[in-house]
């Protein structure tokens, strides 16, 4: 790759002849953006599915686009990731030397990032000029009318700001940021999902196996029920308990009373159990979050109005995430927030976890971990949660955060635009192989394919080929039938704590939670701000009506813990592989 600042001469006619194609001059490319942009893409982005001409030519209409703002300052948001760490550090600098434009791009807890884009939102001042903001909101964005759809951007006022090359098809998540109306709201700009994560050196012990097998009647290997799940982590907690020397637990998860607490629900739990109905990305009518809507707007929330939040199914799972931390998770667990849990498989004594973020992937392979082999290849692997017994084919199975650039209406044109080059700039294909293979948090369906991934993915425990996998359709965000995320979301680690505490019984924790819901949906009915998307609440009938009626809100089973079945690691490879193929 080139290592200097000067374009050899072979690659300066190439050049030359991609100037002319997008009508400027040679001498324009000799000026100071021109050698920022070589610089940057020979030093810092030199792994890009983009040849070095392509990548010049991309970079070269960044500075040309940029003059109307070159000498302004925008300022950004988003929450503290890998991801969003190396924007801020990296990316915004290249950006300001490439285009002239400073970014400040300000690194704050997901709940501020939520807190400032509300008040934005409610005040019509202007905050942040941009926000990365979790596609979790899209049922909030698109009722409201308080954000700029990306669509309605491209073919107005951002036409002529909008890069030629972005490829919006390459993206693999806008399924989740496009509205009912079939309108583009936030652009993705990171993509990670919450999987099984799994010992695979330990489930591979021959001693370890022969014991399970003995005890249990089948095979450990990856769970594909929560039967399974639930053997497997009795199974090291309680059977096994020790491993060379040291305590081990078959779980991990955590249950403070903390936001977190809410996320750790809302992100899906309810759908791997199958509380919700058919329908990807999100059930429908009954999403995962158990709120039903009738065409575009939301019913209700309680089984009495036709919803799930409250039934059997969320029972359950909320149930067993109740008795799997008491039983078999360390006992610190439930004293833990999400970001002091997360860290605690990566220190050796955790067999297997139901509910992981692959966001903690890059953390997971630093060399000299417990958990990872002496040539920095790691000793788990990641593969699909296994399903409760509630699910079935056709729904969704679990949780992808795609947080994604969002623009506001408040905000000043100039300031909008300006912060649109930015955000394209962050996943453009000259910047975006790079940002993935740092963050691993992919966007783009040529990263995912690219030879730098396939290199990569011995070291990365199975997340390159998820992502590869026909299997990734079926991790989806919160999707449109939640009228007001904020609002609601701040429900659950509440009324969720009154279970993990042992305060209240799962069921009576979920009626509060559900009844809480269809007051707010009940509210924002009164209001009438959400038009004619907003909701309008079924009135309450009897709750054995809508659990006789098909679909969700689903009756209680007769057997909910069937028998247990696990796959071999390789064996499920080896059907995502054909799955891809096919």
């Amino acid at each position: 790759m080139i290592k200097n600042n000067k374009l050899p001469q072979a690659l300066l006619l190439r050049v030359a002849i991609a100037a002319a194609t997008l009508g400027v001059s040679v001498q324009t490319y000799a000026d100071q953006y021109l050698d920022a942009a070589n610089k940057w893409a020979a030093e810092e982005f030199d792994t890009s599915t983009l040849t070095p001409e392509q990548q010049i030519t991309e970079m070269q209409w960044f500075t040309e686009a940029a003059k109307p703002f070159r000498g302004m300052t925008i300022n950004v948001a988003s929450e503290t990731i890998a991801t969003h760490e190396y924007e801020a550090k990296v990316l915004a600098k290249a950006f300001e030397e490439i285009t002239g434009i400073k970014v400040n791009h300000d690194l704050i807890q997901e709940g501020d990032v939520v807190e400032k884009l509300q008040t934005q939102m409610q005040s019509d001042r202007n905050i942040y000029d941009a926000y990365i903001n979790d596609s979790d909101l899209i049922g909030t964005h698109f009722r409201y009318g308080k954000v700029v759809p990306i669509s309605d951007m491209i073919a107005g006022d951002g036409k002529d700001f909008t890069l030629p090359t972005l490829d919006l098809p390459d993206f693999i998540g806008l399924d989740f940021t496009t509205g009912p109306d079939g309108k583009l709201y936030q652009l993705p700009d990171q993509q990670f999902a919450n999987l099984y994560w799994f010992r695979a050196d330990w489930f591979a012990r021959d001693d370890l196996k022969a014991k399970f097998k003995d005890i249990y009647g089948y095979e450990l290997g990856v769970p594909k029920n929560w039967s399974a799940y639930e053997d497997i982590a009795e199974f090291f907690s309680e059977k096994v308990k020790e491993i060379d020397g040291e305590r081990v637990y078959g779980h991990m998860d955590y249950g403070k009373k903390d936001p977190s607490l809410g996320w750790r629900f809302t992100d899906a739990w309810f759908s791997m159990a199958g509380a919700g109905d058919k329908g990807l990305p999100n059930g429908l009518p009954v999403d995962e979050w158990g709120i039903r809507v009738e065409g575009c707007s939301p019913v209700g929330s309680s089984v009495e109005r036709g919803g799930a939040t409250n039934g059997p199914a969320a029972v359950y799972a909320t149930t067993k995430y109740v008795d799997w931390l008491r039983k078999y998770a360390p006992p610190e667990a439930q004293g833990m927030t999400f970001s002091e849990a997360g860290p605690v498989p990566a220190q050796g004594g955790v067999a297997q976890q139901i509910f992981w973020y692959t966001a903690f992937t890059s953390s997971m392979t630093e060399k000299g971990l417990p958990v990872v082999n002496e040539d920095g290849t790691p000793k788990w692997r990641m593969a699909p949660s296994p399903k409760g017994p509630y699910w079935e084919e056709g729904m969704k199975l679990g949780y992808q955060d795609t947080g994604s650039w969002t623009f506001l209406n408040s905000t000043p044109e100039k300031q909008r635009l300006a912060a649109w080059l930015y955000a394209q700039f962050t996943v453009s294909k000259t910047v975006s192989l790079k940002k993935t293979l740092v963050g691993l948090t992919p966007i783009r369906e040529s990263d995912i394919n690219s030879d730098a991934m396939t290199a990569a993915a011995p070291m990365l425990g199975g997340l390159v080929e998820f992502y590869r996998s026909p299997a990734r359709t079926q991790w989806t965000p919160t999707g449109t039938n939640v009228p007001d995320y904020p609002k609601l979301a701040q429900l659950w680690w509440q009324y969720i704590a009154e279970a993990a505490s042992g305060e209240k019984t799962p069921q009576e924790s979920l009626d509060g939670l559900a009844a809480a819901q269809d007051k707010v949906l009940q509210r924002l009915e009164r209001a009438g701000v959400q038009g004619d998307c907003g909701p309008k609440l079924n009135e309450p009938r009897d709750a054995s009506y809508w659990l006789e009626q098909p679909g969700a809100p689903k009756a209680k089973l007769a057997n909910e813990k069937p028998q247990g079945e696990t796959v071999p690691y390789e064996e499920l490879l080896k059907s995502w592989e054909a799955g891809r193929k096919g």
